[in-house]
């Protein structure tokens, strides 16, 4: 009796939750090959680009019960607009790598011992599950989720109009390392040393999201994010669109266990409205000791209606980071 209650109560819930917003037929997501190695798959989706209340009900039905309840737990409508969105993106995002075994209600996940979430693959003799990575990171107006084969993988991104409290640098003290708050420092322009120091967070951010620790055993101020220049033909971001002769390295400040690990950043404004990094782990080398070229296929989507290849347009541009 009391199952069925909050069946009732939960269902009431979800479509009160979709007519608050507005109303277009959808479609499957289709398949998509796997990244190859050393290549990163993002997509991200626009919420206010979403606006078509049945579709929205249809991504809350994808959701587990658990995810469900954390939805509807969240307070106002963008929020949990957002967190809706944010796993829908996800599970459809996922399914498409699953060459139509696994649909997108259907997939399970888990968390690490810190807490980030992975796949729970359920065993299949019949077909084996390839070795999906993921990450997702949101703003109010953008969310993202990287996917890679056989390689940790963190993402961020953040608005570039985003505006600190109480004094930028004052809040880069307290988290950034001696040397990343010296560069910031010595920028002369308010609004260029605003926008480096949005960047340097994104990519900060996104090592510890690959890491896979949590903040609380990788704190920003145990690490430095480094630009160091290297030959054209050592490019560490392949993109249609022209990169800049850098190379972005993290030197731990510390012996933490696990942080040594060589890793490779891409570094991009996306949609003309955030910055983006992501953070690969990079263990294998090219002959000679050379890392190989991160590649990268952006795709802007409304999950179940449409999607758009972004690579080499003006919604994915190369940055030269912090000068």
């Amino acid at each position: 009796m009391i199952a069925s209650v909050c069946k009732r109560s939960l269902s009431m819930q979800i479509d009160c939750f979709a007519r608050k917003f507005f109303c277009s037929s959808s479609s499957p997501s289709l398949s998509v090959p796997l990244p190859s190695r050393r290549e990163t798959h993002l997509w991200y989706v626009i919420p206010d680009e979403v606006k078509d209340a049945s579709l929205l009900n249809q991504y809350m039905k994808l959701l587990s019960p658990c995810e469900k309840k954390t939805v509807l737990q969240m307070k106002g409508d963008g929020l949990q607009k957002g967190a809706l969105l944010a796993r829908a993106l996800v599970r459809t995002t996922l399914a498409r790598y699953t060459d139509t075994q696994v649909s997108p209600d259907l997939l399970k996940f888990q968390k690490n011992n810190f807490g980030k979430p992975e796949l729970d693959w359920e065993h299949n003799e019949q077909w084996k599950p390839p070795s999906l990575n993921f990450n997702i990171s949101h703003s109010s107006s953008l969310i993202a989720c990287g996917v890679t084969v056989d390689m940790p993988i963190g993402i961020d991104v953040e608005e570039k109009q985003r505006k600190t409290k109480n004094g930028l640098l004052s809040f880069a003290r307290r988290y950034f390392s001696p040397h990343e708050v010296e560069r910031l420092h010595a920028i002369a322009d308010p609004e260029v040393q605003q926008h480096e120091f949005i960047k340097l967070w994104t990519l900060k951010e996104a090592y510890v999201k690959a890491l896979g620790r949590g903040f609380s055993a990788s704190p920003f101020k145990t690490f430095d994010i480094q630009f160091r220049c290297k030959p054209k033909s050592r490019l560490n971001v392949t993109l249609d669109s022209q990169s800049e002769d850098f190379e972005i390295v993290v030197e731990p400040l510390n012996d933490l266990e696990g942080v040594k690990t060589n890793w490779q950043f891409g570094l991009f404004e996306l949609a003309n409205s955030h910055y983006a990094a992501i953070c690969v782990g990079n263990n294998k080398k090219m002959e000679g000791g050379e890392s190989h070229p991160l590649k990268m296929k952006v795709w802007r989507t409304i999950p179940l209606v449409e999607d758009e290849c972004v690579s080499g347009s003006d919604s994915v541009l190369a940055l030269s980071g912090l000068s």
